[in-house]
């Protein structure tokens, strides 16, 4: 058994010249204990040991027990020292503490957060009580022994701050105790805990006892937790930049108005890793190739040789990063500024390479934002640590066969490819980007997968896409030319390598197919001598074609063609599938997407640690190191709002949904004339009068006036896919002069362009509000089906389905001053389409204050053009309706932006965001009072509940989660919000950054107000997961592409010389314009 540490040495006087050793402890398993953490005169009273974090006489009493981290009775108990970290079940329970994640050596729990203070303006990152506990440290035990920090200013312990221990085992060194009100606590040396100090100088502790066993289970920490080494740093680098008096610029995006505090406060663990660095100097080198690789994979090739033959020499020991094309990093400066080098590939393929010394990449910008000094993101040293991790990935898990997409990585060795047909697979994969947040670097590691092209001949490919052997294809008439334009849509891209040279398998990239087959396509040869594909290949080659009725690949340019038989080609494998995916594929593309989110956290978690990380030579290099834990974030769970329905009927939702029955719509609305279109053959004529009978008879009962269907005024029709444009005017040349109030079409399925064809023609040529359903659910008629259609007629009709109980409450900041609404997106066509428009919506609430009514504005626009064009007459019109439908003029606005990245958010803060004050000043004298919030769902942070008691039935956060501490921006205004409840697999929050707040809006008056907003989308009867606006604008804005008559990939069937797609768009018919026709 231990023996109990002498006490610390009593408080010295203030006139002596040293302070006093207190005892020296007995001989057993001390700890190196640290310096006590108790409130007052309550620390501890063994020999240097961890006073408890609880309240009052809660401490730790023990030889090196640390107090616990739970409210008072939770603190540890027994000679395993180590405080819990958690309530209640992760609490430490004797030798080492139980449960997952808590401190399993000596040392306090954790305090009550690193991050916040007790107030929105107590500093940035200081302890809320008086002293953290020991460390996490690496894996899953307590890192260094001791007390943390106390509360007072910066980072230094305004009560009897503790020291901090060296580790788990050995000396354990005691740390220095920074004690406040002149009360220095003693530093302690081998085997000695530093111990309370007295006035003016800190008394050393009492030796604790001798050298504790290492535990074989558990890893060994050679120091503290990365997370409290960047606490201490950022605290040495603020003193450093304020000492420096560094001039600074104005932030450009407002700062964050403190924390939120609406809510349920809890825990979660997000995908963020916290990431360690070390400034080694970094270097940028201008790398250029002669002959310039034409293939990817040949210039990480060659650096890869280049570096393997002269690191040891020439490089002077550096192992650099390399980007794959243009540019080469180092941690210190390479021997030379200039430098060529020749490097030999296999089959004799010489390059000359060039590297020449480009800049220093100063990692100050990124020291002043993790010190809390707002200042713009500083991108390139971001990109540097982005490519480092990425060659870590690249180098230590080569055997993997990873194929880089972006920032994701991909392999068919992680999980077997699922098969998707048409030679398409799927494949899984992980994603990693380095990110500065509250808590300093942060790696975001999420689970992905995306579409591939199956490897193998091309031949095979081309029959899995026909779904027929190529031998049995009809090469002559109508469906010849339908099959060849299949064939050259799915191959236009695609690269390929030859068979028939032998080990020569040179690489293509297939530019289309030839208007002629192999038998009948004659070249020139250099003699003058003209031949056939066919011939030239049996003579040279002594190659006999197969398959010489099928066209050929155009491999090269117009100016300089070159043919290949399909036949002698194979798909050069890695490559990933650009194209849309069927509805066939998409669904079995969810089965590997759509992962639990215990199982996705441990698929991330188990990558974090298969990566090697902290083991590669380059994060050594490159002064790297990632926590192998998950960042646990304070969370806050938003209540939901109370809504009301058509009288006093009320309803307040329960895990983001709720239910209608029993209920009426606030606002009914009124379809006097309308007909059904049926594109089925499966469903007769009285099947479907059935169903339309159905559907009246639930409209009714959720107080939609949809009139009893007779047939007496409409008669059902019947019509196939190729015939909607002329049964759609058919419908409208019978109702005469009567208005038709809508027209409900029944669809096959969702594939092909039907859908497209009926919004189109009926939104845009004839004038009809349209409602579609799937046969399969017109089959079922279920209840819920039913009532859902009932509530998406009544929003495209003009009524109202719901409404908040209470305004003022559920709509504080609005109700105050009439207030519109804006929501905005861009969407842009597929990366293969070279030439279709980007298509811009914009929409704007008309009610006040309920804000549940939207008037919307679309128009095409350049290709892959970001900014809205035209913003400044479209933000005008929409003012002016608001005014005229809500009978007031607007005094604040918010715009809720959609489709913009972190490296736009500049250009749209100087170019849309002026566009919007102009509007606003032509119209009203005063200067408008504008809030911009991006929104943004294509990013890669997960949250994971802690805690059973706030995750959902499908085992994600509860719907109002939000966050908007640690992994939020360091400085500026931002939160994450899964206002939705989660269905499969794992929910995604919303992002939300604010580029510009006029009406200095707090942080739970932005919070609040988007996710009540969440429940007011019209049409269905669950929160959904974006601001309504910003969801109205995207859905208008893809509702818009069926405008422009293309099917997708239609581009991929234009010639180079071919004219683009018109940038106009369609007129939308007035009688739509002023209804939510695209809910």
């Amino acid at each position: 058994m231990a023996s109990r540490g002498g006490r610390g040495g009593g408080r010295a006087n203030p006139d002596a010249a040293q302070a006093g050793y207190g005892g020296r402890g007995g001989a057993g398993r001390g700890r190196g204990d640290g310096g006590g953490r108790g409130r007052g005169y309550y620390q501890g009273d063994g020999g240097g040991d961890g006073g408890g974090r609880g309240r009052g006489y809660y401490q730790g009493d023990g030889g090196g027990d640390g107090g616990g981290r739970g409210r008072g009775y939770y603190q540890g108990d027994g000679g395993g020292d180590g405080g819990g970290r958690g309530r209640g079940y992760y609490q430490g329970d004797g030798g080492g503490g139980r449960g997952y994640y808590q401190g399993g050596g000596d040392g306090g729990g954790r305090g009550r957060g690193y991050y916040q203070g007790e107030g929105d303006d107590r500093g940035y990152y200081q302890g809320g009580g008086d002293g953290g506990g020991g460390g996490r440290g690496r894996g899953y035990q307590g890192g260094g022994d001791g007390g943390g920090r106390g509360r007072g200013r910066g980072y230094q312990g305004g009560g009897d701050g503790g020291g901090r221990g060296r580790g788990y085992e050995g000396p354990g060194d005691g740390g220095r105790g920074r004690g406040g009100n002149d009360y220095g606590g003693g530093r302690g040396g081998n085997n000695y805990g530093g111990g309370r100090g007295g006035n003016n100088y800190g008394g050393r502790g009492g030796r604790g006892g001798g050298q504790n066993q290492p535990d074989p289970l558990a890893l060994q920490v050679a120091g503290p937790p990365l997370s409290e080494r960047y606490h201490t740093e950022a605290a040495q680098l603020r003193e450093k930049f304020q000492a420096m008096d560094i001039s600074r610029a104005e932030p450009m995006f407002p700062g964050r108005p403190g924390f939120g505090r609406n809510g349920q406060v809890c825990l979660v663990r997000a995908n963020h890793f916290f990431v360690g660095l070390v400034d080694k100097g970094l270097h940028q080198y201008d790398v250029t190739m002669s002959p310039e690789p034409t293939m990817t994979g040949v210039f990480r090739a060659v650096m890869c040789t280049l570096v393997k033959d002269h690191q040891s020499t020439t490089l002077g020991g550096r192992l650099p990063a390399y980007d794959g094309r243009k540019s080469l990093y180092t941690a210190g400066e390479l021997p030379f500024k200039t430098k060529e080098f020749e490097v030999t590939l296999a089959r004799e393929r010489k390059f000359k390479v060039t590297i020449k010394h480009a800049t220093l990449v100063s990692l100050q910008q990124l020291q002043m934002l993790m010190s809390g000094i707002p200042t713009d993101i500083p991108a390139q040293a971001l990109q540097v640590l982005d490519i480092v991790l990425r060659d870590i990935v690249l180098n230590e898990r080569d055997d993997m066969g990873f194929v880089p997409v972006g920032r994701s990585f991909f392999s068919r060795t992680i999980k077997d490819p699922i098969q998707l047909g048409q030679g398409i697979e799927g494949w899984n994969g992980f994603y990693q980007s380095i990110r500065p947040t509250q808590s300093g670097l942060s790696l975001n590691i999420d689970m992905s997968s995306t579409a591939f092209v199956g490897g193998g001949s091309l031949i095979d490919f081309i029959a899995e896409i026909l779904n027929r052997k190529v031998s049995a294809v009809v090469v002559y008439g109508r469906s010849w030319l339908c099959i060849s334009l299949q064939i050259k849509k799915a191959l236009r891209g695609l690269r390929v390598e030859v068979t028939h040279r032998g080990q020569m398998r040179r690489k293509y990239r297939i530019a289309g197919l030839t208007k002629d087959s192999a038998r009948e396509l004659r070249f020139q040869l250099s003699t003058g001598e003209t031949k056939t594909v066919r011939d030239y290949f049996r003579e040279t080659y002594k190659l006999q074609l197969r398959y010489d009725f099928l066209r050929c690949l155009q491999v090269g340019t117009e100016q300089k063609p070159n043919y290949l038989p399909i036949e002698v080609c194979n798909i050069v494998p890695g490559q990933r599938y650009q194209k849309k995916l069927d509805d066939g594929q998409v669904s079995k593309m969810m089965s590997i997407a759509c992962q639990h989110p215990a199982g996705r956290e441990t698929s991330i978690r188990k990558s974090v640690l298969e990566n090697k990380y902290n083991s590669a030579k380059r994060a050594n290099e490159f002064g790297i190191e990632v926590d192998s834990n998950p960042t646990s974030v304070q969370a806050r769970v938003l209540p939901a709002p109370m809504l009301r329905y058509h009288g006093t009927a009320s309803c307040h939702p329960e895990n983001g949904a709720w239910n209608m029955r029993g209920k009426k719509v606030v606002n009914g609305a009124k379809v006097g004339i309308w007909a059904c279109v049926n594109f089925c053959n499966e469903l007769t004529e009285d099947q479907v009068r059935i169903f339309c009978g159905k559907l009246s008879v639930m409209s009714s009962t959720t107080g939609v006036d949809l009139q009893n269907f007779n047939g007496a005024k409409l008669k059902i029709f019947h019509a196939r896919s190729d015939q909607v444009e002329a049964k759609l005017r058919e419908v409208r040349q019978q109702a005469g002069n009567m208005k038709i109030d809508l027209v409900l079409a029944i669809l096959p399925n969702k594939n092909g362009s039907l859908y497209g064809d009926i919004k189109r023609i009926c939104e845009t040529d004839i004038g009809l509000m349209s409602q579609c359903c799937l046969l399969k659910n017109v089959e079922k008629s279920s209840p819920q089906f039913l009532a859902n259609v009932a509530l998406k007629i009544n929003a495209k009709c003009g009524g109202r389905n719901s409404v908040f109980s209470d305004i003022q409450v559920s709509l504080p900041v609005v109700w105050k001053k009439p207030t519109i609404i804006f929501g905005a997106d861009v969407t842009h066509p597929s990366a293969l389409d070279d030439t279709a428009p980007s298509i811009a919506s914009v929409v704007a609430s008309q009610d006040w204050p309920e804000v549940t009514k939207y008037h919307g504005d679309v128009h095409a626009q350049g290709h892959r053009v970001e900014l809205i064009e035209g913003l400044e007459g479209i933000v005008k019109k929409l003012l002016l309706s608001f005014e005229k439908q809500s009978k007031q003029k607007p005094q604040q606005l918010i715009f809720y932006r959609d489709g913009v990245s972190e490296g736009q958010f500049r250009k749209v803060l100087e170019d849309e965001i002026p566009l919007i004050e102009k509007a606003w000043k032509a119209l009203y004298s005063q200067k408008p009072a504008i809030t911009f919030i991006v929104v943004q769902k294509r990013h890669h942070t997960r949250l994971f509940p802690s805690d059973g008691k706030y995750q959902d039935n499908s085992g994600n956060v509860m719907p109002g989660t939000v966050v908007d501490r640690q992994i939020c921006h360091p400085t500026e205004f931002d939160f994450f919000l899964c206002s939705h409840a989660g269905i499969k697999g794992t929910s995604r929050p919303a992002h939300y950054h604010v580029l510009r707040d006029d009406n200095n809006f707090s942080a739970d008056d932005l919070q609040s107000l988007t996710n009540n907003l969440c429940y007011t989308y019209a049409s269905c009867t669950r929160s959904v997961s974006t601001a309504p606006p910003a969801y109205y604008a995207h859905k208008l804005a893809f509702r818009a592409r069926f405008y422009l008559g293309q099917v997708p990939d239609m581009a991929s069937e234009i010639s180079a010389g071919s004219a683009p797609p018109p940038l106009m768009l369609p007129e939308i018919k007035d009688e739509l314009k002023s209804h939510m026709f695209y809910c």
